[in-house]
């Protein structure tokens, strides 16, 4: 299915909470979030019981009767509300009912089941699996998902997942600030916003699967100021050659050779570029421009690698070559404080850039299969990886100077700031 085909996913993340978090319930948060693991067990065991009955009723009449329907929805609801409040996306305690409209982290959700496929009432376990995936390696929070198979945690899903690192990494900063940064924020809820559409799919809430697309389910959020690191290309052109992603991973050892014989000049490049910038406050163009050069080209063959674009890479990671491009601005004076420390500074970039990694092998692994089987990327993995490769380009560059803009973790793209 085209972009322009594409309808709206009935299971919406809105979000109306701002960034101001309480120091005093942050400090204490995985305290005062006890009873709520509590109750969100017993809660689980019994809508797994409750899942029974209602895939047999869905089988047979098409679509889940209402009471279960209102108690699916409540359980993904509460789901996503003790998400937030747990990996600081939200900052009120959240109630235990999983009401509509209670909390400022909330999903809306079809008010009256659906007639849906029976087959695919049938298969749902089997067909939510590649959304299980996703959901589990690299985008669910504190919850994960009650159904499917049996856990030796009912309440987080591993080091791994992208909103717990955004919560980690959000504690220090909303003790020391007194507010959530946005980047870790939007993060955190497109990662909430994927596991309720999952729940929902699993539950029979509703058979529209799950749609990993940041720019749908963060619309309304403002996007981040535009960063001087951008991620450029043709966001429609999704079509895969099937003979090529078959054996992407042999085609792309060449690549993997010249990158790793291009990291070590890239290395002692940036050793002179460190001092280069702390003595003069400035990058020296030259280095920069090599240096541009390699994380550009490591994009290219991620891309390609990770089957977030179609065309062989060149070897020279030169602007406009390949669809999927990066643009870094021109060398700019850098604050010599962040420059000396930063080594320390890019570690909690790191550290989200490898949860983001997590999720970038789980989208390729699901693209490959799918690639191979309809000949195009489905749009949604597909921008969850660029989204990924982005972010990584961007970490990239800030440890590298080529600008000492911070890495944005926000899933949505800058924007320029309007002209005064």
């Amino acid at each position: 299915m085209s972009v322009h085909e594409h309808q709206p996913h009935p299971v919406k993340l809105v979000i109306e909470d701002d960034y101001r978090r309480n120091r005093l319930t942050v400090f204490f948060r995985l305290i005062l979030v006890i009873p709520h693991v509590i109750w969100f067990f017993l809660f689980t065991v019994w809508i797994i019981l409750m899942s029974i009955p209602n895939w047999v009723i869905s089988l047979f009449t098409g679509k889940p009767p209402r009471w279960f329907h209102d108690l699916m929805c409540a359980y993904v609801r509460y789901q996503a509300h003790l998400n937030a409040y747990f990996s600081l996306v939200g900052n009120p305690y959240p109630g235990f009912a999983g009401e509509e409209g209670e909390y400022p982290i909330d999903i809306e959700l079809p008010a009256e089941p659906s007639k849906q496929p029976r087959w695919t009432i049938f298969f749902r376990i089997f067909l939510a699996i590649p959304a299980l995936i996703v959901s589990g390696v690299g985008l669910t929070a504190g919850g994960g998902q009650a159904y499917g198979r049996s856990r030796r945690r009912s309440f987080s899903t591993g080091s791994g997942s992208l909103a717990a690192v955004c919560g980690f990494l959000g504690w220090f900063a909303s003790l020391a600030l007194g507010r959530m940064p946005k980047g870790l924020r939007d993060a955190g809820a497109w990662s909430i916003g994927y596991t309720a559409q999952t729940s929902a799919y699993l539950l029979l809430v509703t058979d529209r699967y799950p749609n990993a697309d940041p720019t749908e389910m963060l619309a309304g959020v403002e996007r981040p100021p535009r960063h001087p690191v951008r991620v450029v290309g043709d966001p429609y052109d999704l079509r895969r050659s099937r003979l090529t992603v078959f054996f992407r991973l042999l085609l792309t050892l060449p690549h993997v050779v010249w990158l790793l014989l291009w990291t070590i000049p890239a290395f002692f490049a940036a050793i002179a570029q460190w001092f280069v910038t702390l003595f003069r406050g400035t990058p020296a163009a030259s280095l920069h421009r090599f240096l541009t050069r390699f994380v550009r080209y490591r994009l290219h063959v991620y891309a390609y690698l990770f089957l977030v674009a179609n065309p062989f890479p060149g070897f020279g990671g030169a602007e406009g070559t390949y669809p999927l491009d990066l643009e870094v601005a021109a060398p700019e004076r850098q604050n010599r404080w962040k420059t000396f420390f930063r080594i320390f500074l890019v570690i909690p970039a790191f550290v989200v850039d490898a949860a983001l990694g997590a999720s970038l092998y789980a989208a390729a692994f699901l693209t490959w299969f799918y690639a191979l089987a309809r000949g195009a990327a489905p749009w949604g993995l597909r921008n969850l990886s660029a989204y990924a490769l982005r972010y990584d380009a961007q970490v990239q560059s800030y440890a590298l100077l080529l600008t000492d803009r911070y890495p944005h973790a926000s899933p949505l793209e800058g924007e320029d700031e309007p002209a005064e």
